[in-house]
């Protein structure tokens, strides 16, 4: 029964002092679930003889089957998480909580999920305090005796802090590096002046970050037991007895000190003297007594001993049960576990009043820009998050991290309840009222039968008062999904009623506040205007209380609340508020990104409504999933891994859609790359030298390609209509290189708009604003590149200022460079130079064709239509016939000349921007054909260009619209006017800019992958790492399984202490599929892996292998009858795609094998 009532939550609602919002975060099977038991039972929720059995928060079926949790839940104080795979569920609670608990196994340590959640802390700063959970296994299981239980103890409690000192030294050098950034150039730098080589780090105090015992933020525990302390509760326990000071005891409880028998004092120096720490004789040795008394001696008389001394109360029921329920009865009252975690919570974690300032500023604005940029009325808001207030003048700010499901029957309004007397006396009065109607209509329908007969169907006035009836009678079904939307306020107090703004992660305040001068301060006027802001009246609220929802008028500040009517306002998360100066919080932190994807269809044809429905409901309710449509029509989702995977199909097929379905073999994605051409063949001998049989070259060329070009060092091709001539060479990208440019794809995109902004139609931009220490951590990023490219040997000279594009999608691993020999094109890293010029004057015409093909190129590489990765094409030859594109320029001025005289407008926009027609018909042909290449990622595409669509339009949309309307009012009249006045030649067939530009593109492209097929092909698969802790017994059984899975095992060490080994391997993303349930199966549960993509590989077969010299057709034989696993997944890939396959069903008729399948 509950210790608290509503009306007593919502007073203590209104005292942010009073409100501890934490979150329970650890490695799967650390004890959360029964940890969030202890304290559920503490409120009188559950019984305290179910706390760690009923599993209260795992509330879904998958959850109690599997014994891990999938979901986040909320009651009051706790909010908690699981497995690797739902990690995105950590994002969500971290963002609203201010404080963590961090679970560890003293068995098992620190595990590669510790680490993730201790970083996810960090990052949101949020402070954490720590439990040692599972300390009854040192008894049970590891036999330690107390003395061996307290190395063991410092050494978990020091592998934490070290991962906590790792976090602290990466902020203060960072903070290091920004501040640096703001000072003065060193170049005025007086003579007086010395520079201080100091990294900050002594400057700073960090003896608060780290968890100690004597500090009070650990908690020694058993969560399965009931039981767990800190040194506070022994210090207060002992201060009588001892004669000693709290405050001394401690200090002192925990460390190398001892007691020194003979003069009564505390000295240290317990380890070298040989004596007993303190930690060891006052709390250890009496935990190992009980333990050893109650569970394994079952020693009665010791038994009554320690409860009369401990002065409990245990029932006759309890000490005549089993010796563990017996041991759970003793230990949950003389420590019990949900006192010592409320304490620590109170007395360590901050309230809402108690948010950092660093906190609200990462809130309000990501690390691209400084705080102080904001608008001032946006700065305000930060006093308004540190106050927390809940008065009426204060702004509601309500930030929502994910929305979730829930049957409709479950909402606390639609569930039964005992009704009182006024309920049903007013019920009946409603049931005579309805009799007496029905019996008037029936009445009256037998008086009109029987004085009229018109030859009316009764049947239909019967039919058509049932229909005039029904609505009243309407209601929900009881397993309607309903969407409640989880969030927390964070100033102000959200009333039912009330109207805020929903702020889509694209607004801009600056934007919208300087359109509310234009408008006298008129917000409506504004907001109906804009895109990224829309009005929402709250409605239902709801205090969460785990699997129940409990409906509230309002809640103040610093409160987690759950809010309806959301569903179609908001997918994932969003930020409301009362004021349109408040700007969308910044992007959460994910750990794991989806990697896995399927394609879905229903089993019945006819329900493919319900299976888009549902697809919405999922891609709605998991703040992971990914969900889209391929071009080929299939309906797709991407998850994190297997086990998420299992629980989207699971909801889809019971909760959302409700249809059968049928799922696609997991697609997992690969990369293409090359590689130096081999030294060593297949059977490890030197390719010089020997004698080749065979020459066997397997180039995937179309049908009208040419390999004519293939004997000289780059591959040259030209367009349809012979007026350009394109020369490319593929070489690898060194892999420094690559990896570079993986970790700083952010920056690049960056780059992209940076440099686009300043350097095309920047008039067009409202304003690319960056803050100074983006700017240098881009310059930082270019002095990285360079010197990666000068370790990589004297062909990488120059490089950086050659680089033409990145790609795919503008941000890829993959390299353009220009190196033809009179193009002086400029150099991508321009804009971060002071330099003013107008640099668009430098391009040669068309240059943004050549961006779009080698776009395309990387894209969908030859082997099975992959993205590229690694590859660097280089730009050698570029001739084009200047009179023909004359020709079409001056075609394009006339028709301009003819363009301007029917769309003045257009002759407006053209000077006072500045921007030349022949410009905007470029950009617009090129856009249409590259908008493909960035399909989903509309961030990705150049300021220039995103001034001509509408998916990348933000919220200056209004004058982009109105260029939009002229570039397609001036393609349309080009049209009609080239139809009408062209001539066309018998010799070379004049085209439009549009058609040199696709020409242009689509022989780019050629020219990129017949470069790319000319060198050592390779396919590259994404490999899952993992972290598997084993038995000695099972290990042989582990390695087998790993082995069957092409899997590597790359150390195995033995925990000091144990039997444990630490394993830590790889595998095959595509081999990952039944792993895990496998290990479990293989190892009778006593290995359980979790995964995490971990990097790309390159498969070191080529694809098209065959045999060619003699010691390889001594080994393989002329037909290889070995398995070649590359070529295996490029055909499984491409079959799956619909490409061409190039294999047949018997290849060699005389094989033993094929006669015998024949007979």
């Amino acid at each position: 029964m509950r210790t608290t009532t509503l009306q007593k939550l919502a007073e203590l609602q209104k005292n942010p002092s009073k409100i501890r919002n934490i979150c329970i975060l650890a490695h799967v099977d650390h004890g959360k679930t029964t940890l969030a038991d202890a304290l559920v039972a503490s409120n009188g929720i559950i019984s305290q003889r179910l706390a760690g059995k009923l599993r209260y928060l795992d509330s879904r079926e998958d959850e109690q089957i599997r014994g891990i949790t999938m979901k986040s839940s909320a009651i009051a104080l706790d909010y908690k998480h699981g497995h690797i795979d739902f990690s995105s569920e950590v994002s969500t609670a971290v963002r609203l909580c201010d404080g963590a608990v961090i679970l560890v196994d003293v068995v098992e340590g620190i595990c590669p999920q510790t680490h993730a959640v201790l970083r996810q802390a960090w990052l949101e700063n949020i402070k954490p305090v720590l439990i040692l959970n599972k300390m009854d296994r040192l008894i049970t299981e590891l036999k330690m005796t107390p003395f061996e239980a307290n190395i063991h103890l410092q050494h978990i409690l020091e592998q934490v802090n070290a991962i906590t000192g790792e976090l602290f030294t990466s902020h203060v050098l960072k903070e290091s590096s920004h501040k640096s950034a703001d000072k003065k150039d060193p170049e005025t730098v007086g003579e007086d002046d010395v520079y201080h080589w100091s990294t900050g780090l002594e400057d700073v105090d960090d003896s608060h970050i780290y968890f100690s015992p004597d500090q009070g933020n650990v908690i020694f525990a058993s969560a399965i037991d009931g039981w767990g302390f800190r040194i506070h509760h022994f210090a207060d326990l002992y201060e009588a007895k001892l004669g000693f000071k709290v405050e001394i005891l401690r200090k002192t409880l925990w460390g190398d000190f001892y007691l020194d028998s003979k003069t009564k004092r505390i000295k240290k120096g317990a380890q070298d003297k040989g004596k007993k720490p303190l930690f060891v004789q006052f709390i250890l040795d009496n935990l190992w007594a009980v333990y050893e008394a109650v569970l394994i001696k079952r020693d009665t008389d010791m038994i009554d001993k320690i409860v009369k001394s401990l002065k409990l109360k245990i029932q006759t029921r309890d000490s005549r049960q089993d010796a563990r329920v017996h041991l759970q009865a003793i230990t949950s009252q003389w420590l019990p576990l949900s006192n010592a975690v409320l304490a620590m919570v109170v007395e360590c974690l901050p309230s809402p009043l108690e948010v950092t300032e660093e906190r609200v500023e990462k809130l309000l604005c990501s690390n691209a820009r400084k705080f102080d940029s904001l608008p001032e009325q946006t700065q305000q808001l930060k006093d308004d998050f540190l106050a927390c207030s809940s008065a009426p003048e204060a702004p509601v700010i309500v930030y929502v991290s994910k929305m979730f499901s829930i049957d409709w029957k479950h909402l606390p309004q639609n569930k039964q309840r005992p009704l009182t007397s006024e309920e049903m006396t007013r019920r009946r009065e409603i049931a005579r009222q309805r009799h007496a109607e029905r019996m008037l209509v029936k009445s009256q329908n037998e008086r009109i039968e029987d004085t009229t007969n018109d030859g009316v169907n009764r049947d239909d006035d019967a039919a058509g008062i049932q229909i005039i009836q029904k609505p009243k009678d309407v209601e929900h079904q009881p397993d309607e999904q309903v969407f409640i939307a989880f969030a927390r306020v964070f100033s102000g107090t959200v009333k039912r009623g009330a109207s805020l703004y929903v702020l889509g992660p694209k607004h801009d305040p600056a934007l919208v506040l300087e359109q509310l001068e234009e408008h006298d301060g008129n917000v409506e006027a504004v907001v109906n205007n804009q895109q990224h802001v829309q009005q929402y009246t709250v409605g239902d609220l709801y205090l969460f209380m785990g699997k129940e929802l409990e409906a509230m008028d309002e809640v103040p500040a610093g409160n987690i609340l759950g809010l309806s009517g959301l569903e179609n306002l908001v997918l994932k998360s969003a930020t409301l508020s009362s004021t349109v100066a408040c700007p969308a919080f910044t992007d959460m932190y994910m750990e794991a990104a989806p990697i896995v994807r399927v394609a879905l269809e229903p089993k019945n044809p006819g329900n493919m409504k319900q299976l888009v429905e549902g697809l919405r409901l999922l891609n709605q309710a998991d703040p992971c999933v990914c969900v889209f449509i391929q071009g080929t029509g299939e309906h797709i989702i991407m998850c994190a891994g297997e086990v998420h995977l299992q629980k989207c199909l699971d909801d889809l097929k019971d909760r959302y859609a409700r249809v059968d379905v049928n799922v696609s073999s997991p697609v997992v994605p690969f990369r293409e790359t090359i590689i130096p051409p081999p030294k060593t063949d297949m059977v490890n001998e030197m390719l010089e030298g020997q004698t080749t049989t065979v020459k066997a070259q397997h180039v995937m060329s179309d049908e009208d390609g040419s390999e004519d070009s293939a004997q000289q060092d780059f591959i040259e091709l030209q367009t349809t209509d012979r007026s350009s001539t394109i020369g490319v060479k593929a070489i690898p990208l060194p892999e420094e290189v690559t990896q570079l440019l993986e970790k700083n794809a952010a920056f690049i995109k960056m780059l992209e708009l940076y440099s686009s902004a300043r350097r095309k139609h920047a008039n067009l931009q409202i304003g690319f604003r960056i803050s100074d220490a983006t700017l240098k951590a881009l310059r930082e990023f270019k002095a990285n590149l360079q010197l990666a490219f000068s370790k990589s040997g004297q062909f990488w000279e120059g490089a950086i200022d050659q680089i033409w594009s990145f790609g795919p999608r503008r941000d890829g691993p993959n390299l353009l460079l220009n190196r033809i020999p009179n193009y002086d094109r400029p150099s991508l890293w321009t804009c971060l130079n002071d330099e003013s010029k107008a640099v668009l004057e430098r391009f040669w015409d068309f240059d943004n064709s050549i961006v779009s093909g080698f776009q395309m190129a990387t894209q969908s590489g030859p082997l099975c239509e992959e993205p590229m990765r690694g590859v660097c094409f280089i730009l050698e030859k570029w001739d084009s016939d200047k009179e023909l594109y004359q020709k079409e320029r001056n075609l394009s001025d006339g028709q301009d000349q003819a363009l301007s005289e029917e769309t003045p407008f257009l002759r407006e926009t053209r000077t006072n921007s500045g921007m030349f027609v022949d410009d905007l018909v470029e950009t617009s042909a090129t856009w249409n054909d590259s908008a493909v290449v960035s399909e989903g990622d509309t961030g990705s595409c150049s300021l220039r260009e995103a001034s001509l669509t509408k998916d990348c339009v933000d919220s200056e949309g209004e004058h982009t619209s109105n260029i939009e309307g002229a570039v397609d009012s001036l393609t349309s009249n080009m049209s009609r006017l080239a139809a009408n006045d062209l001539k066309v030649s018998h010799e070379i067939q004049p085209t439009s800019v549009h058609s040199i530009t696709g020409q242009l593109m689509f022989c780019t492209k050629e020219a990129c992958r017949k470069a790319f097929q000319a060198e050592s092909q390779r396919l590259m698969i994404a490999m899952y790492s993992s972290v598997i802790q084993a038995t000695v017994e099972v290990l042989g059984k582990l390695y087998a399984v790993l082995g069957k899975r092409n899997g590597r095992v790359l150390q195995a060490d033995m925990k000091e202490g144990s039997s444990l080994f630490n394993v830590r391997a790889v595998l095959p993303v595509i081999e990952s599929f039944g792993f895990a349930e496998e290990v479990r199966k293989k190892t009778s549960g006593l290995a359980s892996p979790q995964l995490k993509f971990s990097h790309w590989e390159v498969i070191d077969v080529d694809p098209f292998w065959v045999p060619t010299t003699e010691e390889e057709y001594l080994h393989f034989g002329d037909k290889a009858d070995s398995e070649n696993q590359a070529r295996q997944y490029m055909n499984a890939v491409r079959r799956r795609k619909g490409l061409k396959v190039d294999e047949k069903l018997v290849e060699f008729a005389e094989k033993q094998r094929t006669l015998s399948k024949n007979k």
